[in-house]
Parts: structure tokens; C-alpha cells; sequence
């Protein structure tokens, strides 16, 4: 059976390779430079410890002046070229990062809404934050080791061949003997990062519940379960850390052993060949100098696969492809009154169970119409299908008569404004939440639209006014203060057809009878869909759908359809 790509390791190489290093070969021929120029005066000290012995302290008054200047010349290359190699190197890898950071978040804004929404915003948040750590580790550590490590050990093994080839073949025998396990270490610390990712995850995102669900937690004394559930987690990241840790303290005895027997032998066949001292120091050295490279080799591999394991996560999300996108023929939607037709339209957000069962109606354009009935009937449902956030099943739904598949996403978007009920601000003042749909909207026009959603006045009481930072989601605002922000948001958009699921469902009668007023201004002339659990808030409409089990059982005006008294009936007498 065929392994999948992602977990071939010549795979995800070569594509960090292609996609995210190969743009920058300029900087890593420099660097490649800069290690060689180590390399080779790492080499060069090992060199000059023979005519160090055999010539300096043998008698050649020559070289006592000569060789000190040939040292410090030596020292002076070493110096900069680390320094080059290492700069270059990591800045390269911080490049390489956050490209890969920029290119993964907008992978993710341009993702299905689905998609999104069924992933946890803590293993979202992971991937930003523990895989591209482990990444740039990996990146910075691997690029600069292995080019700088090899270069160094070449030159060095190439130095003790050249001293003496039978102990240099001495010396390396028994390094092969290294390899299988070090490789094995390796494979074996990829699968432990995997899952330590994998819980890293799951971690962040029981933290981020738990931050937005305080008040439930103490509200109902369920700290006790909840700090057992976390502790469970934070024990099995424990028990996965304890086993890298095992793996990574193996690679380095097992290298170190295997050195310990090859200076051994290197001692013993020195001692039998009567080497003089100048050469024996010289292969020594070399010998010496080369057991630290050939130790962070072994030790790149398992920061290689670590590095790997968290790349297989990140390409696997980047590989994720929208299937909610533009047809290759969409054009842009031509607005003619923004009449919505709804053509016997199916759609289910799991096979289990169908959200719309065929469901026809029509929405005038120009004209309001209210979507009511029992919670889960389908009636959110209905605006995400508008929006296109999901796509039908089967049927059709059109705008103006032409489907909204053959239209450009971002041309129909453009032409509706959406007030949810659940309230979505950012981490920004109120001036910008407030032209979020419009950035280059003037401060006159923001708050043009904050007075007409009944903001202006709560606004003006704010430490800084417009400029008042309001936290992440608005936490240093009331719920009402919130929606009417979300209010004033849509009605600066100045959309031609306004979506309003819930739109006044967090407010007190003085502001909901303000926010009612400004609507019904903003809604004269254009085509509306209200959602509304308070029936009274749509007794106006120019028509009344009542959505039950994902069908329409009943339309007409609010007069009719009490008349009828039928579902629509019984609702409005339960509720008012």
C-alpha cells in the first residue's frame, strides 16, 4: 500500500524546498560561502598543530613569527565568516516563517466558512502558534547545521585523510555503525512530535473555551471539573515531552561511544607506527574538532523530523482547497431591485439530516420580508445561503434572476448588509468597528451611522469617544452597546439588501424602539430579510414566511395569517 505524501520525508523537504526556499537562493549562496570559509579555517587549525610541534617547538625560529600571524589570520576568517553564515542563515529562516505564517492565514480567510467553523479556534490558533515554532526551530537550526556541520566535518575528514589515510580509515569505521540508530531515533521523534502537536492543540483550545466560558464555569462552581480536564491534557503533553526527551538524550551517547572506541583505536595503531608527535597532535586535533559536527549532525536529524512533523500538519491545512468559489464564467452581479427567489432549494450541513426541504419563496425587491418560527426550523440557514457561506444541495436561489453561483462571491456580498445575532467586534476602537464595511468611510459618516443606530449618545460617554478601544469582541461593552455597534456597522455599509437575523434581540425597549425607528428609515427602498423571535418587531412586513422543520408552512401579511390562524397564529398568541 502507497504511504500518503505527507509522510515521506524527501516530500516535505523538497517542497519547503521549492515553495519557501528556493526564492532566496541568492542569500543562501552567500551563506554556503561564508560556511565554507568556517569549514575550511575550522581545518586549518587542526593543520597548523603540526608545524606547531614539529617546527616551533622543534627549533625553526622562522616560523615563530609567522605562524602567531598565520593564526590570527585564520581567526580573523573564522570570525566573520560565522558571523555572515549565522545572520544570513536565520534571518533566512525568520523569512522563510513568516511567509509561511502570511501564506497559512490567508489560506484560512479565503477558506470554507464550514471548513472553518468546524475546526476549534484553539487548533487553528496552534498552527500559528506551536507548529511554526517548532518550524522555525527546525528551519534555523537544520539550514545552518547541516550546511555549516558538513562543510566542517568534510574538511576536517579531508585534512586527517590527507595526515594519514590508513587512521583516518581507522578513525570512521565505526561511525556507519551510528547511523541506523540515529535514523531510527529520528523517525521515531516525528511520530512523538505529531501527537505532542496534536495535544499542544487540543490544549490551547481547551484554554481559549475556558477563557470565553468563565462566567458559566464559576456561575455553575464547575472549576474543580475543569481544572481536572485541563490537568489531564497538560499530563499527556507531559508523558509525550518525556519521550522526546528520551529519544533526543539517545542520539548523542551513542555517538559519543562510538568515538570513544575509534580514539582508542587511533591511540593504539598511533603507538605501534611510531608517529612523531607533530603528526599524531595534528590527526588528533582534526580527529577532535571533527567529533562536534559529526555530534550535531546526529543531532540535527531528530530536530529535522520534529521540524517535519509540524510542516506535514501545515501543508496538509494549506492543501485544504476552498470548494466555495467563483465558477471560471461568474461575472458580477448586475443589481436591479434586489429581488431573492428561492427555487425549491435543499440543503444539509451533515448527510444525517436536512436543514431545507425544498423550500420556495419569493422576497420583492424593495419590500421586507420576516422569516419566523420555532428555533433550528432553518431560518439562519437561509441568510448563510444567501451570503453563500454554505452551498445548496439542490435547487436554486437567485438574485435579480441570476443564480448566485453565476455570480461573483465578492460582487454579491458587496451588494448585502448582515446584522447577526451573535455580535462580532475586534480588538480595534469604535470608529473602526464601525466602518469595518467601509474603511475609507469619513468621521462624519460614522457617525452619521452610530446616531442613527441609537450609539452616538453611549459613545460620547466613552473615555476617548470614537478612539475608545473596546477590547477583543467588545468585552468592555453591554451586549446592547455591542449590537448597536453591529447596527451602525451595516447601516454605514449602506448595502441594497439587508439581512437582520435577531438584530434587536439584545437591546432594552428605550434603544430597540430608537434601533426600530433608524431600520425602518434604512429599510425604505430596499430589499430586507428579518429574522425576529419577537413577533411584534415584524408585523409590518410586507410578507410573513413561518419556517418549521426546514419547509415553509405558511405566508402572507401579518393580518392574513392571523386571520388563517393556523401555525402563524399560534405562534404570535404564544408569544406576545
Amino acid at each position: 500500500m502507497k504511504k500518503p505524501k505527507y509522510t515521506s520525508s524527501y516530500y516535505l523537504i523538497g517542497r519547503l524546498i521549492r515553495e519557501h526556499i528556493k526564492p532566496y537562493i541568492r542569500r543562501i549562496l552567500f551563506a554556503v560561502f561564508c560556511m565554507i570559509l568556517v569549514a575550511a579555517s575550522t581545518a586549518s587549525y587542526a593543520y597548523l598543530t603540526g608545524p606547531l610541534i614539529d617546527d616551533v617547538f622543534g627549533g625553526k625560529s622562522s616560523m615563530v613569527t609567522l605562524l602567531p600571524l598565520i593564526v590570527c589570520a585564520v581567526a580573523i576568517t573564522n570570525g566573520l565568516a560565522t558571523y555572515g553564515s549565522t545572520y544570513t542563515m536565520r534571518c533566512l529562516g525568520q523569512r522563510v516563517i513568516t511567509d509561511m505564517q502570511q501564506k497559512l492565514y490567508k489560506h484560512i480567510l479565503e477558506s470554507d466558512f464550514a471548513h472553518i467553523t468546524g475546526e476549534s479556534s484553539g487548533k487553528i490558533v496552534s498552527r500559528f502558534t506551536n507548529d511554526i515554532n517548532t518550524l522555525r526551530a527546525s528551519i534555523s537550526i537544520v539550514i545552518t547545521g547541516i550546511a555549516k556541520e558538513l562543510f566542517t566535518l568534510i574538511f576536517l575528514v579531508g585534512m586527517m585523510f590527507y595526515r594519514n589515510p590508513t587512521l583516518a580509515l581507522i578513525a570512521f569505521t565505526a561511525f556507519p555503525i551510528a547511523i541506523y540508530p540515529v535514523i531510527r531515533l529520528g523517525k521515531r521523534m516525528r511520530k512523538i512530535s505529531h501527537k505532542t502537536q496534536e495535544e499542544l492543540g487540543v490544549f490551547t483550545s481547551k484554554l481559549d473555551e475556558t477563557f470565553k466560558s468563565i462566567k458559566v464555569i464559576k456561575a455553575y462552581q464547575q472549576e474543580g471539573w475543569e481544572i481536572a480536564r485541563a490537568k489531564a491534557v497538560m499530563e499527556r503533553i507531559y508523558i509525550l515531552f518525556t519521550k522526546a526527551i528520551r529519544n533526543q538524550a539517545a542520539s548523542s551517547p551513542i555517538v559519543e561511544t562510538i568515538s570513544g572506541f575509534s580514539v582508542a583505536a587511533v591511540i593504539w595503531y598511533s603507538g605501534a607506527q611510531n608517529l612523531t608527535a607533530g603528526e599524531f597532535l595534528s590527526f588528533m586535533a582534526a580527529a577532535l574538532l571533527a567529533y562536534k559536527p559529526a555530534k550535531a549532525l546526529s543531532g540535527i536529524n531528530t530536530t529535522l523530523e520534529e521540524g517535519l512533523a509540524a510542516a506535514q500538519r501545515l501543508f496538509a491545512m494549506l492543501d485544504t482547497k476552498p470548494t466555495i468559489v467563483d465558477k471560471a464564467e461568474a461575472k458580477d452581479l448586475r443589481f436591479k431591485g434586489g429581488e431573492i427567489e428561492f427555487e425549491n432549494v435543499y440543503f444539509s450541513y451533515t448527510s444525517e439530516k436536512q436543514a431545507l426541504k425544498g423550500i420556495s419563496m419569493l422576497v420583492p425587491p424593495g419590500k421586507t420580508v420576516a422569516l419566523v418560527g420555532p428555533s433550528g426550523g432553518g431560518k439562519s440557514t437561509i441568510m448563510n445561503l444567501i451570503l453563500r457561506l454554505y452551498d445548496i444541495n439542490g435547487g436554486d436561489i437567485k438574485i435579480d434572476g441570476q443564480g448566485i453561483k453565476d455570480v461573483t462571491i465578492q460582487s454579491l456580498r458587496k451588494h448585502i448588509g448582515f446584522v447577526s445575532q451573535e455580535i462580532n467586534l475586534f480588538d480595534d476602537t469604535v470608529a473602526a468597528n464601525i466602518a469595518y464595511g467601509k474603511p475609507d468611510a469619513s468621521l462624519d459618516e460614522i457617525i452619521a451611522a452610530a446616531k442613527s443606530a441609537a450609539a452616538h449618545e453611549f459613545i460620547e460617554t466613552l473615555p476617548n469617544g470614537y478612539n475608545t478601544l473596546i477590547g477583543e469582541g467588545g468585552l468592555t461593552l453591554s451586549g446592547g452597546q455591542r449590537q448597536r455597534l453591529s447596527i451602525a456597522r451595516a447601516m454605514l455599509r449602506n448595502a441594497p439588501i439587508l439581512l437582520l437575523d435577531e438584530a434587536t434581540s439584545a437591546l432594552d425597549q428605550i434603544s430597540e424602539k430608537k434601533v426600530q425607528q433608524a431600520l425602518g428609515i434604512l429599510m425604505q427602498g430596499r430589499t430586507t430579510i428579518v429574522i425576529a423571535h419577537r413577533l411584534s418587531t415584524v408585523v409590518n412586513a410586507d410578507i410573513i414566511y413561518v419556517i418549521k422543520q426546514g419547509v415553509v408552512v405558511e405566508s402572507g401579511t401579518h393580518e392574513a395569517l392571523i386571520d388563517k390562524n393556523a401555525e402563524y397564529g399560534k405562534l404570535y398568541k404564544g408569544l406576545e
